[in-house]
């Protein structure tokens, strides 16, 4: 079973598990927006323009997200070439269940479940988040709707370090409410579908033993 298709498993049990454990829950986003965290610059080179496509011809699993002959294109045939059993289609329905998943866990204060899912900077800032709300008495409350959108927005692979960085743009709906110590709204209304836009960047080593992919920047 190649690496891919393990780490999509791990996703999506753990998604199982925090989705049985808060569909009954009620939800928040306004107040405490998630921070952005940006990627530290790679001291490797990226998008590099000689990266080779796979032969045999135009590859549907990357053109049918990014356009053939891009530097994303490139860069995707250039990880498939390192992880034969890399699949962008399967990355991206990865990607979907981890969007939910992480994001649910910030909103409700529970990042040790998604811990090994995140960088240092990106768990460091949104517990500082959660700390600031825990602080203040409040109470995030959230319910996740779905995903209206999703792209995938850009690839990198440094060719020195084997470090790959996928670039995925998410549209997502939920309902939102703050509650004050005594329980009362402050911000939010839990009646009301809001929609956000997060462009996460997800990265990991192609070849290496360990399958899962992290988000390691937030923001545009």
């Amino acid at each position: 079973m190649g690496n891919s298709v393990i780490s999509l498993l791990v996703l999506a049990g753990i998604a199982l598990f925090l989705i049985l454990k808060l569909r009954s829950v009620l939800g928040t986003r306004e107040g405490f927006e998630k921070p952005v965290v940006a990627r530290k610059a790679s001291s490797g080179r990226t998008d590099r323009p000689d990266l080779e496509v796979i032969e045999g011809g135009v590859d549907a699993d990357i053109t049918d997200h990014v356009p053939d002959g891009s530097e994303s294109a490139k860069a995707l045939a250039a990880m498939k070439m390192r992880e034969s059993g890399f699949n962008v289609s399967e990355f991206l329905s990865g990607a979907r269940g981890a969007y939910e998943m992480i994001l649910m866990a910030f909103e409700n204060g529970e990042l040790d479940q998604v811990q090994p899912f995140l960088s240092e900077d990106v768990f460091s800032s949104f517990d500082a988040v959660v700390k600031l709300r825990e602080e203040q008495g409040l109470i995030v409350e959230a319910n996740f709707v779905g995903v209206r959108e999703l792209a995938l927005q850009s690839a990198t692979l440094d060719r020195d370090t084997g470090e790959a960085e996928l670039r995925v743009k998410f549209v997502g709906e939920l309902t939102s409410a703050v509650r004050n110590a005594s329980g009362e709204i402050v911000e939010g209304n839990p009646k009301e579908i809001k929609r956000q836009r997060d462009i996460w960047t997800f990265s990991r080593i192609m070849g290496a033993s360990d399958p899962n992919w992290r988000l390691v920047a937030t923001g545009e």
